[in-house]
């Protein structure tokens, strides 16, 4: 607010008179004006830092935001690392269990055909030695046949 101290200047006394204001202190009508544009361009003003100030808090609290997404993302990836690594480790324990029985089965399938094989042997062998009897039975009972 722009106000002149002094002297009132004669064509502002008679405009003073009956007021309540102090005779020294005239406002201005320019002052006045130039103090509405002031107010204005202050209002103006504080209304655009007001603004400002709550674009960049919103833009903060979306860069935290962000942050913290990024952070969870991270957490998450690394928990689903562990539990991958936690699985692998398991199954690869799980293969070795497995692997361990199967041998013994293999082992046991192996025994077994060992003794199939041997038993196919005799069996090959009984053959032979019954083939060779029945001929032998044959030719002799043809023989007897034959001196009756």
């Amino acid at each position: 607010m722009d106000y002149f101290f002094g002297e009132a200047p004669a064509s502002n006394s008679s405009q003073n008179e009956g007021r309540d204001e102090d005779p020294r202190m005239v406002d201005d009508s320019e002052a006045s004006s130039s103090r509405n544009d002031t107010e204005e361009n202050s209002s103006s003003y504080d209304i655009s830092r007001r603004v400002q100030e709550l674009v960049d808090k919103i833009h903060n609290q979306r860069a935290n935001d962000q942050k913290e997404i990024e952070s969870f993302q991270q957490t998450i990836v690394d928990k689903v690392t562990e539990v991958c690594q936690q699985m692998k480790g398991d199954l690869y324990k799980a293969y070795e269990e497995n692997s361990d029985e199967m041998q013994v089965t293999l082992m046991e399938l192996t025994n077994v055909l060992d003794m199939c094989s041997k038993l196919h042997r005799e069996l090959l062998e009984a053959s032979k030695v019954l083939t060779g009897l029945r001929d032998g039975l044959a030719v002799n009972g043809a023989a007897e046949s034959m001196t009756d």
